[in-house]
């Protein structure tokens, strides 16, 4: 099992468009794609700006790339979603899970 983490910052104007779209349409769409394993989004509102960590987890390394391509450390957006971003991770950070309970 592989965790993807990513890290993003918007405004506290635009913190729910950009939770409605990550809910709403980002993840119900990696459900799309074979050996995606679910996901997480975490929202922390701190010195005048909203943070967002969004941890998924895959199958495998290979159902990565499936969802961010052969570079897929580079982080993947929707369109929308760069409007509301006011700064990015440029990485996409990824784990091996060794347990969970």
């Amino acid at each position: 099992m592989i965790a993807r983490h990513w890290r993003g910052w918007t405004t506290p104007e635009n913190a729910e468009r950009y939770e409605y779209l990550l809910r709403d349409r980002v993840l119900p769409g990696l459900s799309a794609i074979p050996g995606f394993a679910g996901g997480h989004v975490l929202r922390r509102d701190h010195a005048g700006e909203v943070e967002f960590v969004v941890l998924n987890f895959f199958e495998s390394i290979e159902a990565v790339k499936a969802f961010a391509g052969e570079d897929y450390t580079v982080p993947v957006f929707e369109p929308e979603a760069l409007e509301l971003l006011s700064r990015v991770e440029p990485v996409a950070n990824h784990y091996d899970v060794r347990f969970s309970s």
